[in-house]
């Protein structure tokens, strides 16, 4: 069975079109690609919904996110009280995630 995925640069695309025009320059660049990685969508969120702090709680990242993200770690050399604070997540998810890849 095919797993299926929602089509999120339709989806945001009619959202900025609708209610968040002023965005699109912002946007743009993600919206020209085929296919949104689950970074991109958290991302896209914080630009168009959140001007101030967001609610973590609920987030998930798939393998191909936490890859992007410690490689923006590594090569910015940042520490993982730095890399939690640019991506808002704590600084023990980044931990777990480096001992995740580690292991593997």
């Amino acid at each position: 069975m095919e797993k299926r995925e929602p089509d999120y640069v339709k989806i945001f695309s009619d959202i900025i079109s609708k209610k968040k025009p002023e965005k699109l320059s912002t946007c743009q660049y993600f919206l020209e690609k085929e296919r949104l990685s689950s970074l991109d969508v958290i991302i896209l969120t914080r630009i168009l919904f959140y001007d101030s702090e967001t609610n973590n709680k609920h987030k998930s990242y798939d393998d191909e996110s936490i890859a992007q993200i410690l490689e923006y770690q590594k090569k910015n050399k940042m520490t993982n009280k730095n890399t939690a604070e640019v991506f808002k997540v704590s600084r023990n998810t980044i931990a777990a995630w480096k001992k995740k890849i580690k292991n593997n």
